[in-house]
């Protein structure tokens, strides 16, 4: 079986993996199967690069905040801000502190130093404002779509004023309780203010799309790209903190799907400006059904990669990485039966696998599906095979 396999392996390098392709994606996805680790973002930032100097890329996005991305973005275009405020400020969930994500921005902000604005890099961020204690409120994204709409369209298409979203919308603490996650009771999105406003924010976004022509002319397609992204987070974050207030047992999967789905319409958009690596975690990633279970409740729901590959067939590529070791989290050589212990056996350190030509070497019999002792280590599911278009395996990590 090694040998069979062997064949079947190229070094993880940006020509190797396009050759691996069906047709060149305009997303192509890195997955990773566990967080905060950066010798996987260090390979990221690698790939990245000859992605850029040898296949025209020119947009990374990752798992982070989709509105603080816009201040990482401002800084690798502009220089606004500093590298040390832009890693406190411009990334969600921790990321902020990865010595390989400073890496990666500074090496963006260098590469655009002097450079046009055409051939500049952008830096996107493809989650919602969510984290797991919670939803953002919407003030920032709503504020900023109504701003962006009154400097060029006539007040009086607007549905509402300025004040009467502030009145609205309340003070933010309101929509950012932690234990509305877990108590319905205790979130205000299904409030009479929470359900006028999620009114509001749909005819904004109505009228951004009826004044395209205008706008594209009065302002940058830059400007206006950005509003699009308001008006997706701002409905997108109504939406969320709505079913946050619900009580019906479908709650958690509704959440679970729409955050996937912010996750989708961003990407989506992203793939109109041109070729992007796609950086996040394999399940957000994998064509294949979500599933998991919360609370003793299963939940299935569609991921954001297996929606923009509804959308986008052959130009989305989705490759998922696989670890051998992980020691300093208790992860030691995979069980030779498994996936990961079938690509342990190789000699090299890392490459990645053509996914399609393994699965013919393995034939039949599935690998037996490895578990892991460490709960935020997931390793790959042999039954999603053939929902891989490559398979990046990395056969030590050390601790970071």
């Amino acid at each position: 079986m090694a040998t069979d396999i062997k064949d079947t392996v190229h070094a993880v390098e940006a020509a190797a993996v396009m050759g691996l392709l069906p047709a060149r994606p305009r997303l192509l996805a890195l997955g990773e199967p566990t967080h905060g680790e950066d010798t996987l973002l260090d390979l990221r930032n690698e790939l990245f690069q000859q992605l850029v100097e040898q296949e025209g890329y020119r947009t990374i996005t990752i798992e982070s905040d989709c509105m603080m991305g816009l201040v990482v973005d401002d800084y690798v275009t502009s220089g606004t801000g500093t590298l040390d405020e832009v890693m406190t400020r411009g990334f969600s969930h921790g990321w902020g502190t990865s010595a390989a994500n400073r890496e990666l921005v500074r090496w963006m902000r260098d590469y655009n130093d002097g450079r046009p604005a055409a051939e500049q890099l952008r830096f996107a961020g493809f989650d919602g404002p969510l984290e797991i204690t919670g939803a953002a409120s919407p003030r920032q994204s709503l504020i900023a779509l109504h701003g962006y709409l009154a400097a060029q369209v006539d007040a009086d298409l607007l549905p509402c004023t300025a004040e009467i979203l502030d009145r609205l919308l309340g003070a933010d603490d309101r929509w950012t309780r932690p234990d509305a996650m877990m108590d319905p009771a205790r979130s205000v999105g299904q409030s009479a203010e929470a359900k006028e406003l999620r009114l509001l924010a749909d005819d904004l976004v109505a009228l951004l799309d009826a004044q395209t022509p205008r706008l594209l002319t009065a302002t940058s397609r830059g400007d206006w790209d950005r509003a699009r992204l308001y008006g997706r987070t701002a409905t997108g974050l109504l939406r969320y903190h709505f079913w946050m207030a619900d009580t019906s047992p479908a709650r958690m999967t509704w959440l679970v799907s729409l955050r996937d789905r912010m996750m989708a319409d961003n990407l989506l958009a992203l793939a109109e400006r041109g070729p992007t690596l796609v950086h996040a975690h394999n399940a957000h990633l994998q064509r294949d059904q979500s599933s998991m279970r919360m609370g003793g409740q299963p939940l299935e729901w569609w991921s954001a990669g297996a929606l923009v590959s509804a959308h986008l067939g052959e130009e989305y590529a989705f490759l998922a990485t696989a670890l051998g070791t992980l020691r300093h989290h208790g992860v030691d050589t995979p069980p030779p039966d498994t996936l990961e212990g079938l690509l342990y056996a190789l000699p090299e350190d890392r490459y990645v696998v053509d996914a399609p030509r393994l699965t013919a070497a393995v034939g039949d019999t599935l690998p037996t599906p490895h578990v892991s002792p460490y709960f935020g280590y997931f390793p790959l599911d042999p039954a999603h095979l053939a929902g891989y278009d490559g398979i990046v395996f990395i056969k030590d990590v050390p601790e970071s």
